[in-house]
């Protein structure tokens, strides 16, 4: 049996935390932290008498209206190659049930591919991302950890790839997605490529891998982030077209029969109306890509000012500092893992984040994942605020956290610099 989900056991303790009385700032879980969008709870509650199972791919009108998305995206889909689920992690998981073979990874990567991994009972091969971007191996390291592992015995048959990236809030450059497909596509690896994050791109839409390697690429998404419907657990999966993606959806869909039966049929609404794009959904998921981007930039400049190496944010609502050269500050104050790094700032300093090594880092490296997420409100009126600023990071509750975070982390590691305003 695996532990309790990092992520999901660091939302639980600030809870734990904050109901005892405990002023905590929340970094560490990944949810959008944003209102409902215009229209979708009057879908919702229009399909409230839909109670049947209905097919386990999804309606047609919602494989429909998801096929058209993905189309509009660039990528010629059909309603047979799409596939719903109560969530894009259930979806993940009967991937590699369905697909068989060892599983490779990024390093860092999500903290569910490899617990689901080991799940099922797989291996799993850990290549180290470049310096420059996260979610996309290094090309030359991972030809080369293939060649071991199958050396050593292991059965490589998938390579997860997350583009934009959890935990770096990266997005890796085209040419090493396409360095890295191709040799995906040498060794028959099926790529499940997760686009979770696809939408909140801060600078320019993203190209993904089965623009790359078509034949072989399964692209998993949901709208738990670019609208912050986490709670509604909508996923779902497009599988290549071709005799193989046919198969492939074939094991998946039975799979999926065994273990969810099909996706609620009122989400399947919800699914059928936002994938349309209707202009007011459009609109607040370019409010959100712009208030994610805002809000992780100015945490982004804090991180930097307190010492630490981090990528800058490209995507989403993450960072990943290195706080490596401030080791000998850092073992002077007994903190020489990641684990006590975060441990550290939760119990002297009330901020909670995750370690990197519950992203496959060493237990060594001073790595965390930080989530700005839930830093734009505590009521829906902050939350819709934040959502209609043109300089969110201004307003006085998220510039106070940003303070906070600046203060505490200028606390810890000795830098005093000042961040008053963003």
């Amino acid at each position: 049996m695996t532990a309790h989900s990092a992520t999901l056991a660091v939302d639980e303790a600030v809870r734990a935390r904050r109901e005892a009385g405990h002023d905590v700032l929340h970094l560490g879980f990944g949810e959008a932290g944003l209102p409902v969008a215009p229209g979708l709870a009057e879908v919702l509650a229009d399909a409230d008498r839909r109670n049947g199972y209905g097919p386990v791919a999804g309606s047609p009108q919602a494989r429909a209206a998801a096929a058209g998305w993905f189309t509009r995206r660039g990528l010629d889909t059909e309603p047979g190659q799409i596939l719903f689920a109560p969530g894009s992690k259930p979806l993940l998981f009967a991937l590699l049930a369905a697909a068989g073979g060892d599983v490779v990874l990024p390093r860092p990567s999500w903290v569910s591919y490899a617990a689901q991994a080991a799940l099922l009972g797989r291996r799993v091969i850990r290549v180290p991302v470049p310096e420059g971007a996260g979610g996309i191996p290094d090309p030359g390291r991972l030809e080369r950890a293939l060649r071991r592992a199958s050396a050593r015995g292991a059965r490589p048959g998938v390579l997860i790839l997350t583009v934009p990236d959890n935990p770096t809030g990266t997005v890796a450059p085209a040419e090493q997605i396409e360095a890295v497909c191709a040799i995906a596509g040498h060794h028959a690896l099926t790529v499940v490529s997760d686009e979770i994050y696809a939408e909140l791109h801060h600078h320019a839409p993203v190209t993904g891998p089965a623009h790359h390697l078509p034949e072989r690429t399964v692209v998993t998404t949901g709208l738990s982030k670019s609208l912050a419907l986490g709670g509604w657990r909508i996923g779902y999966a497009r599988t290549p077209s071709g005799a193989w993606g046919r198969r492939l959806h074939r094991k998946l869909t039975g799979v999926a029969s065994e273990i969810w039966s099909s996706l609620a049929a009122p989400m399947q609404a919800v699914a059928t109306h936002a994938l349309s794009d209707p202009p007011e959904i459009v609109e607040h998921i370019a409010a959100s890509r712009r208030l994610h981007a805002r809000v992780a930039a100015a945490a982004h400049a804090r991180l930097l000012a307190a010492g630490a190496r981090c990528r800058p944010p490209q995507a989403g609502f993450y960072l990943y500092p290195d706080f490596a050269p401030l080791r000998d500050v850092l073992r002077a104050r007994g903190i020489t893992t990641g684990t006590g790094l975060a441990a550290a700032l939760l119990d002297r300093h009330g901020i909670a984040t995750l370690p990197g090594s519950a992203f496959g880092d060493p237990g060594t490296a001073l790595t965390l994942r930080v989530a700005t997420s839930l830093l734009y409100g505590a009521t829906p009126g902050q939350r819709r605020a934040a959502l209609s600023a043109d300089e969110p990071e201004t307003l006085p509750w998220i510039a106070s956290a940003l303070t906070r975070l600046g203060d505490e982390l200028g606390a810890l590691t000795g830098e005093r610099r000042s961040h008053r305003r963003p």
